[in-house]
């Protein structure tokens, strides 16, 4: 195993989880690839705003960043009137924990997108003078017009291209469905966005789509949630900003290279959520792809590899795919540079113990994956009235919570269904859901919890 290690920078380290015995004539290899970031970021290098410099960054040190807040301004914000009050709020305070010397600006988002700190497509560098001149700004805010979030995406990423910094992100607030402007310009939108900037995006009360907030978050390696209630949202957006201002390394790339012969079946991430990244390879040479990851700090994420390899005899092995992390070279004239590295083997076998036995973290996550899937089948079915069809998929839902020690997800299910037995996943749809309730669910399903060791 390979290692990255650089002053500041967190060093990486790749482990793999695999069973890789197959019987005669086996062909799918499954893996499990931890990746663990550590040194930097969120616990161990750049300090919080008001925290005291860690000994590795003098004040205002360590990589730059920039960072874009998009309130919402429609004229649903004004319903009920401490929905617009505590979106100022919440903003101001992800302004506090922005760190010194952070390039920051705040946009207004209704049927147009507008930057109403610092302005005319500037960015404004975090000081003491800045982030009490964008909470007066925040104060002039008010509720009016429509939603159409891919023109405050496009303002944002013209807003952070224009910095010369290591790590751009945007959080995103709304609280209705956008509705003015077509689906296809905010696809477009995210689609010319993608791989330029991180975006977290919250969707507040419970007038949004949640596959719209979701999506958006899925389409710019992100993290989405709701706010039900506005009092929750200051203390949301400031562990928002905290852990932005906690990354170290932005674009970072998990490249799969497999040998001649051998098909990829899918590459997902699993934990701390389920995304699949097998539709976002880009091509990285011969036989070799690249798959987004996002931005790092200190954090450690789960992923899983499946390919096809040729038929083999007993006795025979083979390296099935090689996963590397690559950063690449900022000036994009350089090479790329591997910061660690992992092998996926697959060897044929007459023991049958050996080629029957599944690991324990691909069994594991096997079911979270299916897990996040059958709760978006069961919602689905109970939105269309097929009742049946929802009590069985969310009744699944409920053994794979309960077996995988998934508590969260397992007390999101009981405010759905009245949970008879966990063991069978035998449950009773209740007759009467909070939308809150309902809405929490999907949008927090794919939230995984890892192996128990």
């Amino acid at each position: 195993m390979a290692n990255f290690s650089k002053s500041n920078v967190p060093q990486f380290s790749v482990e793999v989880y695999q069973n890789e015995f197959l019987p005669e004539g086996g062909r799918e290899v499954n893996a499990i690839v931890t990746v663990t970031s550590t040194g930097g970021g969120t616990t161990g290098g750049i300090p919080l705003a008001g925290s005291t410099p860690s000994p590795a960054y003098g004040p205002g040190q360590g990589p730059d960043a920039a960072v874009v807040l998009m309130v919402d301004c429609s004229g649903s914000m004004d319903y009920p009137p401490t929905k617009m009050r505590n979106a100022r709020d919440a903003t101001a305070a992800a302004i506090d924990a922005l760190r010194e010397g952070t390039r920051f600006a705040v946009v207004a988002g209704t049927h147009v997108a507008k930057d109403v700190y610092p302005g005319n497509g500037r960015l404004a560098v975090a000081d003491q003078q800045t982030k009490a001149q964008a909470k007066e700004a925040l104060r002039k805010l008010s509720a009016g017009g429509g939603t159409a979030i891919g023109t405050w995406l496009r303002l944002t990423d013209r807003l952070l291209s224009a910095a010369e910094v290591d790590i751009r992100h945007g959080i995103l607030l709304t609280d209705g469905r956008n509705e003015h402007e077509a689906p296809e310009d905010l696809r477009a939108a995210l689609d010319s966005c993608a791989g330029r900037f991180t975006c977290d995006a919250r969707g507040v009360g419970t007038d949004w789509e949640v596959k719209e907030v979701t999506g958006i978050a899925a389409a710019l390696l992100g993290t989405a949630d709701i706010v039900a209630d506005p009092a929750g949202l200051a203390a949301d957006f400031t562990r928002m900003m905290e852990n932005a201002m906690g990354k170290e390394v932005a674009d970072v790339a998990l490249r799969l290279w497999t040998p001649v012969g051998v098909e990829i079946r899918f590459v997902k991430q699993v934990a701390p959520t389920v995304a699949d990244l097998t539709g976002r390879r880009t091509e990285a040479g011969p036989r070799a792809g690249d798959y987004p990851t996002g931005s790092w700090g200190d954090e450690s994420r789960d992923y899983h590899v499946c390919v096809l390899v040729p038929e083999a005899g007993i006795g025979q092995e083979m390296l099935a795919a090689r996963v590397s992390l690559i950063l690449p070279d900022p000036s994009g004239a350089g090479a790329p540079q591997t910061l660690s590295q992992g092998l996926v083997r697959a060897v044929w076998t007459d023991d049958m113990v050996a080629s029957t036995s599944i690991n324990p973290q691909v069994a594991h996550y096997t079911g979270q994956a299916e897990l996040a899937q059958v709760i978006q089948q069961g919602l689905d079915a109970r939105k269309s009235g097929d009742f049946d069809g929802a009590t069985a998929k969310l009744g699944r839902a409920v053994q794979l919570a309960s077996a995988s020690g998934n508590q969260d997800t397992a007390k999101l299910l009981s405010k759905v269904v009245d949970v008879v037995d966990a063991a069978t996943g035998t449950v009773r749809l209740k007759a009467k859901v909070a939308e809150a309730d309902e809405m929490t669910l999907e949008t927090r399903s794919t939230k995984t919890v890892r192996v128990k060791k």
